[in-house]
């Protein structure tokens, strides 16, 4: 049994460990149900659910939320509307936020849905270096979807402060970043160098 200080008891029969619970007003609780003979300790219970619950809402608190951000385009979309959307997608990524592209169809578009089709691959196209795709263009209803997921840049005071490999999210790899002798070396040379990297952050 561990005392309510933190200091090991040692074996006690159960009787005398209520009573000593009682005789400290605190509770009796059992931390190690599985352990021979089993390990428990006295503490105030409510404290305790209380400290871990404060503990769990400040790391949910430190811990960078991931949202979903829609950008809606037309197959018609002129160019000048493209390029302020396309801009505002740049901007969601490179916070960190997914995007979901829609792209909406209406009475006789449905006809020529290449038009459409063209368009989503073009808005992929000129975000390749700010996202990948997460779920490739299909059709829902009258609406063509496409979900892409940021790519952290670990070459970036922004990349390594946000953790990229705690959110599962892609990581761009920066030749610069690398010692001479790596730069020739085939992919996997570079995979393990930036994991390493990674692994003493």
């Amino acid at each position: 049994m561990i005392g309510a200080a933190g200091e090991q008891v040692g074996i006690v029969p159960i009787a005398q460990a209520l009573k000593m619970a009682e005789e400290a007003e605190v509770d009796l609780v059992e931390i190690a149900p599985l352990a021979k003979p089993p390990v428990c300790k006295l503490m105030d219970y409510g404290k305790f659910k209380y400290r871990e619950a404060k503990k769990a809402h400040e790391a949910k608190l430190k811990q960078k939320q991931i949202h979903v951000k829609e950008v809606k385009f037309r197959p018609g979309t002129d160019e000048g509307d493209y390029k302020i959307k396309l801009r505002n997608l740049i901007k969601f990524l490179d916070e960190g936020d997914k995007t979901k592209v829609t792209l909406r169809y209406r009475g006789r578009e449905m006809a020529h849905q290449e038009f459409g089709v063209r368009l989503i691959e073009r808005v992929k196209q000129d975000l390749e270096p700010h996202a990948v795709v997460e779920q490739y263009p299909k059709m829902e209803g009258r609406q063509l979807i496409m979900v892409l997921a940021p790519i952290w840049d670990i070459s970036s005071p922004a990349g390594l402060r946000n953790e990229p490999c705690r959110h599962g999210l892609p990581i761009r790899f920066s030749k610069h970043l690398m010692p001479q002798q790596f730069r020739n070396e085939d992919p996997k040379s570079v995979i393990s160098y930036f994991f390493g990297r990674l692994a003493r952050l």
